[in-house]
């Protein structure tokens, strides 16, 4: 299955498109977000998204890659946990499922994702990392494309491996 779980810096991930955890308003934002427009030039980036405007919970956008290398950097908005009775794990399998589809849609081969909505917005990291793991097999089992899932911390890398130990042997058995 072309899905790899790595501790990096999404920022020197070389893959076609890399998501940002985005805002809804598109604006610079802290935690990876921050770190991304920093690194792909955060003046021309906010302009790139500005043109846009906003961008949904749940739902994707896509702007150049600015001095990333990457070609796009793909925006999702995943949401703020509030206890898990909101909607949010239907709300964040959706930001992997639209941005994967984007991805998709612009020919990319590659696509490198952050734990979408585990910071600064709160959502349970363990939780967080079965959604994601679970959209993106999602899509791989019906779609070409390497897909990373980049953890900063080692908290979220060795939750990280021990899940896809889990999932291999369960494709293996399956």
């Amino acid at each position: 299955m072309p899905f790899k779980i790595v501790r990096n810096d999404i920022t020197k991930m070389e893959a076609d498109a890399i998501v940002n955890a985005a805002n809804r308003a598109l604006k610079m934002g802290g935690g990876v977000c921050g770190a991304i427009f920093s690194a792909a030039g955060a003046e021309a980036l906010q302009a790139e998204c500005d043109r846009i405007g906003q961008c949904e919970t749940g739902t994707a956008v896509i702007t150049g890659a600015g001095k990333l290398p990457a070609r796009y950097i793909i925006h999702t908005v995943g949401p703020i946990w509030s206890g898990g009775n909101a909607d949010e794990a239907r709300l964040l399998h959706d930001c992997y499922i639209n941005s994967l589809e984007l991805a998709r849609q612009h020919k990319c081969e590659s696509i490198a994702f952050p734990l979408i909505s585990s910071g600064i917005y709160g959502y349970p990291k363990d939780q967080a990392l079965q959604i994601a793991v679970a959209a993106i097999s999602q899509f791989l089992f019906q779609h070409e494309m390497m897909v990373y899932l980049v953890v900063f911390d080692r908290q979220s890398y060795t939750l990280s491996e021990k899940m896809f130990i889990a999932l291999e042997k369960y494709i293996d058995d399956h």
